[in-house]
């Protein structure tokens, strides 16, 4: 089992809020977030959803305190995260191989801020705090962490992908461009 791996349901718990809406606005929402998650399974209730918003709040003041460079702040903030919710791990069996496991007790709430805390830990233990991102776009804050070799990401997904593909298509563009360019002297386009 890859803990970091987990890092990635504070993100998507994060982005359940930006500029477009709340994507946890009822229970509705909190089903699509849980969906595909077999290790969240179970019946929630409006509390759990205020709890969830709740550590989604926590969560994405990790990020932007991290972005800012407050380290100890985001620490101390994490730290908080992985006390109040404990990762309880066990060893189990299954495919011929033992494998590390995350407990699947307690409330919905609690297995993921525990899954989140413990992979934004393994994840900053491995990388370094300075990987995790707030969007630099105009009124975004989704949240993201920087996997780049440079450390140079400051868009989310949702701002980043285009960037990258954008650069590449104008590069591969002028490349087209020079290549149909007839000679110099030669105006009929056709190579001759």
């Amino acid at each position: 089992m890859d803990l970091a791996s987990y890092a990635d349901l504070a993100i998507e718990l994060v982005n359940t809020r930006d500029s477009a809406g709340d994507a946890l606005q009822d229970l509705t929402g909190l089903q699509t977030l849980l969906r595909d998650k077999p290790h969240m399974g179970g019946r929630i209730g409006h509390r759990d959803l205020d709890v969830m918003r709740s550590l989604r709040a926590e969560l994405h003041a990790v990020f932007v305190a991290a972005a800012a460079g407050r380290e100890q702040e985001a620490m101390d903030r994490l730290n908080s995260l992985l006390i109040q919710h404990p990762v309880h791990p066990q060893i189990s069996d299954h495919d011929g191989e033992w494998h590390l496991h995350l407990n699947e007790g307690g409330s919905i709430p609690d297995r993921f801020a525990a899954r989140a805390a413990m992979g934004l830990a393994v994840k900053i233990s491995d990388h370094g705090l300075q990987r995790l991102g707030v969007c630099r776009a105009d009124g975004c804050e989704r949240v993201f962490f920087d996997a780049t070799p440079t450390r140079t990401r400051r868009h989310c997904a949702v701002h980043w992908t285009g960037r990258p593909g954008v650069a590449a298509a104008r590069r591969t563009s002028d490349q087209v461009t020079a290549e149909v360019q007839p000679p110099a002297g030669n105006t009929r386009g056709d190579g001759q």
